[in-house]
């Protein structure tokens, strides 16, 4: 169980102050995306990082699996 993979592709990770900013941000203008070349680039990103994180609770499922069965 390594590294978790993360799906928030289209969304900045935004710093604690901008975060603190955002309360007097009324109108919106502290807003940041990621940013694709093309939407069919966007929706391969995405796609790619789903079917790793299917692949990552399978494989989390058979660790927890097999941990259960050195128990029983």
């Amino acid at each position: 169980m390594g590294s978790k993979v993360k799906s928030d592709l289209i969304f900045a990770r935004p710093s604690f102050g901008s975060g603190a900013a955002r309360v007097f941000d009324l109108f919106g203008q502290f807003d940041e995306y990621n940013i694709s070349a093309t939407t069919l680039e966007a929706d391969e990103k995405a796609i790619a990082a789903d079917w790793l994180i299917v692949g990552q609770d399978l494989s989390d499922a058979i660790g927890q699996q097999k941990s259960e069965l050195k128990v029983a």
